[in-house]
């Protein structure tokens, strides 16, 4: 068994763990909640008694995903941190406090409060511990060479008739004969962005052959980057009229 099988098989078994305990401790605390609202105020409206808890969990599930899609986008979300603690904290507070309401607070025991405060606090880490899963197996497939993303195709209007010369955008740093010993992200936008004219195409996969084409190397950090810098130029050129159209 290779290293990577091994791997792959922990993750899956991980993963089989971390949705089974999301799953049970967000029923768990789910079905507290609806005994809480049906001790005060629900008992007589069982359909309303089980929708209740709903009111905050379902904050932790909205939260946790709009934080997903914020991460992925690589930028913070503050309504989506601000939602997920809302429904995170209320829903570890009224579980608490379900317990001293449900008899005679002289005679509960400490442990009362630990039972009903780790469900939702499981909930909430297993659930996040999910997303940041999810979070890394998509940001490995989109930096992955093979991965090719939000093609933009077609004429890119308003590019320059007249192409920049190649030469004056190779890093200076060359030593003659040898391989450059890097570059910085300006000169791999320009490369990219020279490339993509040619090309009349915006794509991951030819923006990184057009770097290795000069002889250096980029990582899928990097090559991100540069992409983030190239697309919206592209994607407005796109929609605006031809040059001599």
């Amino acid at each position: 068994m290779t290293k990577q099988s091994t791997e792959r098989y922990a993750l899956a078994a991980a993963g089989g763990v971390i949705v089974a305990l999301t799953v049970g401790a967000f029923w768990l605390s789910y079905a507290h909640l609806a005994e809480v609202a049906g001790q005060h105020g629900l008992g007589g409206f069982p359909a309303r008694r089980w929708a209740w808890p709903a009111t905050l969990d379902a904050f932790i599930v909205a939260g946790e995903l709009l934080m997903l899609r914020a991460g992925l986008r690589q930028v913070t979300d503050r309504w989506a941190i601000a939602i997920t603690a809302i429904g995170s904290v209320g829903s570890i507070a009224l579980n608490v406090a379900g317990v001293s309401g449900a008899g005679d607070s002289r005679t509960t025991h400490w442990l009362d409060y630990v039972v009903a405060a780790v469900p939702p606090t499981a909930a909430l880490l297993a659930f996040g511990v999910l997303m940041r899963q999810i979070h890394q197996l998509v940001a490995e497939t989109t930096d992955s060479p093979d991965h090719v993303p939000d093609q933009v195709s077609g004429p890119v209007a308003g590019i320059s008739v007249q192409r920049p010369e190649p030469q004056r955008i190779v890093p200076q740093s060359r030593a003659r004969g040898g391989r450059p010993s890097g570059a910085t992200l300006d000169e791999l936008v320009e490369i990219g962005r020279i490339a993509v004219a040619e090309k009349n195409s915006l794509t991951r996969a030819i923006v990184q052959q057009a770097i290795r084409d000069k002889g250096l190397s980029v990582s899928g950090k990097r090559l991100t980057e540069v992409m983030n810098i190239l697309r919206p130029e592209f994607e407005t050129e796109a929609v605006s009229p031809s040059v001599g159209g």
